[in-house]
């Protein structure tokens, strides 16, 4: 199921690049499968994963995904995905995203978190690398942004603080707390 992940969220991401990057987009996809294997996560949590970005940056619909992966991995997808960017503002979508985590299931929560600390990571590399230019590729300012990644700081470290995800939430924390520092 994996390898079959890597080549549907391949196309569907083929020609998409990281903001701001020459990265081909499939690279964050990767990273989040690793940090979920690494974790010891099943592999339907994985091939979620995957496919995490899917619904909400390219043109798949959720019944092509449920058709490939079947509706565990499909509804995992959902609920880690932003309503359409074309119809809500940035803070609207921020705004579902820490509503709908705040009872999401662990699994997508734990989706949700590989996400995210590979975001704070690459935020964190290219601003080491190009200073705070890296803030010019995002919708919203460093500030706007330090308030999304400080409150779902606060949000996993609540939710995943204290079990098996909590080396990754204490991972998460150290990255907000680096990037954002000044």
């Amino acid at each position: 199921m994996i390898f079959e992940a890597i080549a549907f969220a391949t196309r569907a991401h083929s020609g998409d690049y990281r903001k701001g990057t020459r990265l081909p987009y499939i690279i964050h996809p990767l990273h989040v499968a690793k940090i979920l294997i690494e974790s010891e996560c099943p592999e339907h949590v994985v091939a979620a994963g995957i496919l995490h970005d899917t619904l909400e940056d390219t043109r798949v619909t959720f019944a092509e995904i449920e058709a490939a992966f079947g509706s565990e991995v499909a509804g995992l997808v959902g609920a880690v995905s932003e309503p359409n960017k074309s119809d809500h503002t940035w803070e609207n979508r921020k705004a579902h995203t820490m509503k709908h985590l705040r009872t999401a299931s662990f699994e997508a929560l734990l989706i949700s978190l590989a996400d995210k600390l590979d975001n704070i990571r690459a935020i964190r590399e290219d601003r080491d690398r190009i200073g705070d230019e890296v803030w010019k590729r995002f919708r919203r300012p460093r500030e706007k942004q330090k308030w999304y990644y400080e409150a779902l700081a606060e949000l996993f470290s609540t939710r995943l603080g204290n079990g098996k995800a909590a080396a990754l939430v204490n991972a998460y924390n150290r990255e907000v707390t680096l990037v954002f520092r000044q």
